[in-house]
């Protein structure tokens, strides 16, 4: 099977966000740039998943905002998607809402984990994390409106963090509860 000009595109900018997460948990596990000890009180857990989550919170926010200041300025969009067709500026807005919505969802229930269960030295993940969140969506946002190939780095870095994040605590849970 030969893939598309755009198929290729998007493997690699997806091939590309899975290394570089990859890249950046394995620095916050085997390097602890934070310097986190083994042992953290829930508190500085807590603290440092509050200010992990930001970052990611910010580009939900934005999300949100960005659509609503576009349906108050825009007659034919004013009563929102359900009570309108929408324009195409809508359509793209609630696109990149509806998609930070769903990565925001991902992050928020692993960064929780991750904060809970893992060692304090790993700790160092979920700020990496947020950072790789934020770079991801930054791209996405701008190659948006230029098609699959040029989002796919964006959409890569903010999804496979969290997946790789997720893969690492699946494994964690399975050695240490069932082993």
């Amino acid at each position: 099977m030969t893939l598309s000009e755009k198929q290729t595109g998007v493997l690699k900018g997806m091939l590309v966000g899975a290394l570089t997460s990859v890249l950046f948990i394995v620095l916050g596990v085997c390097f602890n740039p934070f310097s986190y000890e083994m042992t953290i009180p829930l508190i500085d857990r807590l603290a440092i998943l509050g200010y992990s989550l930001i970052l990611p919170l910010a580009f939900l926010v934005m999300s949100v905002g960005r659509l609503a200041k576009h349906r108050f300025f825009t007659p034919e969009d004013i009563d929102g998607s359900g009570l309108s067709s929408g324009s195409a500026k809508a359509k793209i807005l609630q696109g990149l809402l509806q998609n930070t919505l769903e990565q925001f969802g991902i992050a928020l229930g692993i960064y929780v984990i991750w904060s809970l269960i893992m060692p304090g030295t790993w700790l160092s993940v979920i700020p990496l994390a947020a950072i790789v969140f934020a770079a991801g969506r930054c791209l996405f946002f701008w190659g948006y409106e230029k098609g699959a190939a040029s989002r796919a780095l964006g959409f890569a870095l903010t999804f496979y963090s969290s997946v790789v994040m997720f893969v690492v605590l699946f494994i964690h849970v399975i050695v240490n509860v069932f082993i």
